[in-house]
Parts: structure tokens; C-alpha cells; sequence
């Protein structure tokens, strides 16, 4: 049997979200004792708690998130352990381990701060040298434990998203792949008409 490791991280009410982006409401409005039937209310932005940056978020490109085709959501899976790196640069070794059409994650061990204020002012940044790296690879998607790749004025974004490489944030529990020799990454957004997309993020370990 294949095992799964959930990546996602929970979707609640007053949830943590980027600075000055609107609050998540998620109430029940329908009780089963009263209305017959349980129903809840979920109003959010696209970009709160693990979800996929599509290419429509800061470049001119035309197509909604839920319109892009379903290949590029899953793909094999590459972890790469960057623990302690302010700036997460090229490494020599990357070649071997990134495959053309991986998916790639980046373990910072920076989730551990999910929540808090510095998870949004001390995070890590990628650089331009790993970024073409990754972008020579041909990567589908780049995935992190991070709020953002990058910082204003998203350079690192728009680079990635001019070659149609999507973006994961705010992953978790990375750590549960760090010693796992191959890895299939399911990512799927809503079928939404929106630049972006929240998402259940699933590692499948095989065997």
C-alpha cells in the first residue's frame, strides 16, 4: 500500500494569512437541529494557508488557475534540504537529484514559525542562481514551507511564472520526506476562476 503525507496546513476560522490580506471567516450557518442540515461559510482570499500562485497573480497571462491543465499538478517529486540558508542558492548536487518536470520542494524548517509574525518578516529567500537553475531544469512546480519565494517587489515570482513554473506555499511537514528515496506530489487547486488557488497538497511515497 502506498503511504501519504499530508503537506496542507488546516483551513479555519481567523486563520494566519500575509500581511494586510482580508481575514478567513469560516462559520456554520445551518444547524442540523434546527435547519435540518449542517452547512458552513467559508469566505477567503486565494492565498491563504497552502495553496498554488498561478501565473495570472503578477504577470499579464490570461488563463484562470482552474483552467490550466491537470498534468501540471502532479509529478514526481524532488526534496531539497535547505535548512539554515538565509538565502537558498544553487548547490552543485542539485543536478543529479532535479529531474526535468519535477515538482521541487524546498525544507527550510521555517513552518515551525506558521503563525507567528516572524514567519512573514525573517523568512528565507530564493536566489537568482537556483532560480535559473530550476528554471533550466524545467521544473512544473516549486513548492516550499514558506510564505513566498521571495519579497516585493516578487522578482523570484515573475521569473517562475513567465516560464509557467506555479508556486506552493505555506507547505508543512516536510520533515516526513526527508529520507525518502521517491516521491509522486498531488497539488491540485479548485476548478476556480481566479489567479490562484487554496489546495490539499499530498506527498504518495512509493515504494
Amino acid at each position: 500500500m502506498s503511504k501519504y503525507v499530508d503537506l496542507s496546513n488546516d483551513i479555519f476560522d481567523d486563520m494566519p494569512v500575509y500581511p494586510n490580506d482580508r481575514k478567513v471567516r469560516l462559520y456554520q450557518d445551518k444547524f442540523l437541529d434546527k435547519d435540518k442540515y449542517n452547512n458552513h461559510i467559508l469566505e477567503t482570499g486565494m492565498h491563504a494557508g497552502t495553496h498554488i500562485d498561478g501565473p495570472m497573480h503578477l504577470t499579464d497571462c490570461k488563463s484562470y488557475i482552474g483552467e490550466l491543465s491537470l498534468d501540471r499538478f502532479t509529478g514526481r517529486g524532488s526534496l531539497l534540504d535547505v535548512r539554515g540558508e538565509k538565502i537558498i542558492t544553487y548547490k552543485e548536487k542539485y543536478e543529479d537529484k532535479v529531474r526535468e518536470g519535477d515538482i521541487v520542494l524546498l525544507y527550510t524548517g521555517h513552518s515551525e514559525k506558521y503563525g507567528s509574525e516572524e514567519y512573514y518578516t525573517e523568512q528565507p529567500v530564493i536566489d537568482e542562481r537556483l532560480a535559473e537553475f530550476l528554471i533550466t531544469k524545467k521544473i512544473k512546480m516549486i513548492g516550499m514551507d514558506l510564505p513566498s519565494p521571495d519579497q516585493y517587489p516578487f522578482d523570484i515570482h515573475k521569473k517562475f511564472f513567465r516560464k509557467g513554473i506555479l508556486i506552493i506555499e505555506n507547505l508543512r511537514n516536510l520533515s516526513e520526506l526527508l529520507y525518502v528515496e521517491e516521491f509522486e506530489l498531488l497539488a491540485f487547486p479548485l476548478k476556480i476562476k481566479a489567479d490562484s488557488s487554496l489546495c490539499r497538497v499530498v506527498a504518495r511515497v512509493l515504494d
